[in-house]
């Protein structure tokens, strides 16, 4: 697998791989447009063959690490579930901070962020609502895998690509069949999971009546199992996911 070595120091970067600082964990927002976009479009979710719902997603790298936004939508009319999400990270890979909204039907809002060794969570129905908190024995280096957010699966792939694989000559080099686990968060349920990251090799999919040869990852956890497939010709963008045993996959519009 080519990877040109522009992207492999940003996946280093963003990946936990590059010997680095962490970056300050400031309280405010940053802004995504102070960035360079690395990654940008849509998903769109399917179950048994039909369209459910769409993510709109953006990857940014900033002078601070990255921030990534996303916005996901049911396709149901007239009224359209809509909750959105931005997890900041840093230098390092490290949470920053993660805020997730429901926008649609009902109202609700999440902030999870460091404080120092772990992480803490504060949620409410909606602005002007009683604040709840909870604290979390998780260091800032969890991986966040929220409900409706498929992006956040392609941070974590490239976090594995990035732990998991090797560098030779310009070359990403990665060993079929090795896991590695990481730890991982879901603030919208606040839950915590252990979760198994693999390589099963390639394989040639059809997109859009196009064959496509992909690298095709597994990640498992006690809710369930991931195939992920990822166009190693294009910066390692997610593709395809499909949640085994469930009818349900999202595809790179």
């Amino acid at each position: 697998m080519k990877l040109s070595y522009q992207l492999l120091a940003f996946m280093m970067v963003l990946v936990w791989c590059m010997a680095a600082l962490a970056a300050p964990m400031p309280k405010e927002k940053e802004k995504e447009h102070e960035g360079t976009n690395v990654d940008s479009g849509t998903f769109g979710v399917y179950q048994k063959g039909h369209r459910v719902g769409t993510e709109t997603f953006s990857i940014y790298q900033t002078s601070n690490g990255s921030v990534i936004t996303s916005e996901f939508k049911t396709e149901n009319e007239p009224t359209q579930d809509v909750q959105t999400s931005e997890m900041q990270l840093t230098a390092t890979g490290d949470i920053r901070r993660y805020e997730w909204k429901e926008v649609s039907p009902e109202k609700g809002e999440s902030v999870l962020l460091p404080n120092g060794e772990f992480l803490t969570q504060k949620w409410s129905a909606g602005p002007g609502e009683k604040e709840h908190e909870q604290p979390y024995l998780l260091p800032p280096s969890t991986s966040i895998l929220d409900d409706y957010f498929f992006i956040h699966r392609e941070v974590l792939a490239w976090k594995f690509l990035g732990t998991a694989c090797k560098q030779d000559k310009g070359q990403l080099l990665c060993t079929p069949k090795r896991r590695t686990q990481f730890g991982t968060i879901n603030p919208r349920q606040r839950i915590s999971a252990s979760l198994t990251a693999e390589v099963l090799g390639r394989e040639t999919i059809t997109r859009k009546g196009v064959p496509q040869d992909l690298l095709k990852l597994e990640l498992k956890s006690d809710a369930g199992t991931w195939e992920v497939w990822l166009d190693d010709h294009d910066r390692f963008k997610v593709m395809r996911i499909s949640i085994v045993g469930e009818n349900t996959e999202v595809e790179r519009d």
